[in-house]
């Protein structure tokens, strides 16, 4: 192999590696307090199965009976395809409970763990739990 070749070929990858630097670098859960997980009941207003992560927009009553929106962040849309989800698995009106790792900063934003319908039914977010647990 010429010397032009070998230094043509670790130029591409540097390249790639630096291209691919980015992916490794995927935010994890460090915005989210998961020592304090919080259960919320409300309304779907809005949900939207996209990428990298769907979102559901939901409608929840505080203390004082305000409606406040959350923003419920789940994992990747190719994980839960595998557990019957697409884009209309849920439904504006559609009252669900979650429960999950409220953000860090105040943000009324929850990385979801769990969901059901408000009826008990729950939603799978991935393999059924083992015997015991």
């Amino acid at each position: 192999m010429t010397s032009q070749k070998l230094l043509a070929g670790l130029r591409l990858g540097v390249c790639l590696f630096l291209l691919a630097k980015p992916v490794l670098a995927h935010h994890g859960g460090a915005a989210y307090d998961t020592t304090s997980p919080l259960t919320l009941s409300g309304t779907v207003k809005e949900f939207h199965f996209i990428q990298p992560h769907p979102l559901i927009a939901l409608a929840v009553k505080d203390d004082k009976g305000t409606v406040v929106e959350w923003s419920i962040e789940m994992t990747a849309p190719n994980h839960l395809v595998r557990y019957g989800w697409s884009g209309k698995k849920l439904k504006p009106g559609d009252e669900i409970t979650v429960t999950g790792s409220p953000a860090k900063n105040g943000l009324k934003v929850l990385n979801l763990r769990k969901i059901s319908y408000t009826n008990g039914e729950a939603i799978p977010l991935g393999p059924p739990p083992e015997p015991g647990q």
